[in-house]
């Protein structure tokens, strides 16, 4: 499946509605999707961050069936919906509202789980990497899924026509200090453990910067290349990547999707 089919086959799958949704602030986006047992049997803890390179204009509806999927084999899922530049977000909004919405699933969720996994896609991978490494973060592991692990190189090299100096506000005065503070690849795991998938032929997020995470904290990263696959496959219910998701955040049973 080429690139473009890829994005074509996820953005074509229909919205699955949540059970329940939750707010974590005043904020209309400040809201969770809740999927799945919430039970005393529960098994562990998925909050699930989206992707979009932090803009409005994309929103967590797209993870809806990877969401239904996680749930549909066992585990609670909480998806996250967080302001996004060009909507009341970019650094430092965006940030807070993460650690807010982890926050808030796991005290919706109680005692009723067995550790918190965090699955993050394209930028909410990154999201998920800076929650990593957050001492006070309750995540056991990250699941990051193509992301943008390496800030500076995604700065760099202009993705998605500028969507870096987009988060932190413009790139002028004060910038460097910024990037640094929201790079992942500057803020080691705080003991967690960090798997990240990635698709070696990924055009949106390029493995390299993977790779250069991977590279600068070996002892507590887990890298995992995925031969030929584009960006958007992993979470992509029904597709050989996201089988691999799938077996990572450790659910049980067999996939609801053929």
């Amino acid at each position: 499946m080429s690139a473009p089919d890829e994005e074509t086959a996820l953005l074509g799958l229909a919205p699955v509605a949540p059970d329940r949704s939750v707010a974590y602030g005043p904020h209309p986006d400040q809201v969770l999707d809740l999927y799945g047992s919430w039970g005393a049997d529960a098994g562990p803890l998925v909050v699930l961050l989206h992707g979009g390179f932090w803009r409005a204009a994309y929103d967590r509806r797209h993870l809806s069936p990877l969401a239904a999927e996680l749930a549909g084999r066992g585990v609670p899922v909480a998806l996250a919906e967080y302001r996004r530049v060009g909507a009341g977000g970019g650094a430092p909004q965006t940030f807070e509202d993460v650690a807010a919405a982890v926050g808030a699933a796991v005290a919706e969720a109680g005692r009723a789980h067995r550790g918190v996994v965090l699955v993050g896609h394209s930028a909410g991978g990154h999201l998920a990497l800076l929650t990593a490494a957050r001492s006070e973060s309750p995540a056991t592991r990250v699941l990051a899924v193509s992301p943008v692990a390496d800030l500076a190189l995604a700065h760099e090299l202009d993705l998605s026509d500028g969507a870096v100096a987009g988060l932190l506000g413009g790139d002028g005065p004060g910038f460097a200090e910024r990037l640094a503070a929201a790079d992942p690849l500057r803020h080691p795991p705080a003991g967690t453990t960090v798997t990240i998938l990635h698709g070696t032929a990924d055009p949106d997020v390029p493995p390299e910067l993977s790779r250069r995470y991977a590279d600068a904290f070996p002892d507590a990263t887990d890298l995992h290349e995925l031969p030929g696959v584009g960006h958007y496959a992993p979470v992509t219910p029904g597709t050989a990547a996201c089988r691999e998701l799938l077996a990572r955040v450790g659910t049980r049973g067999r996939s609801s999707v053929a």
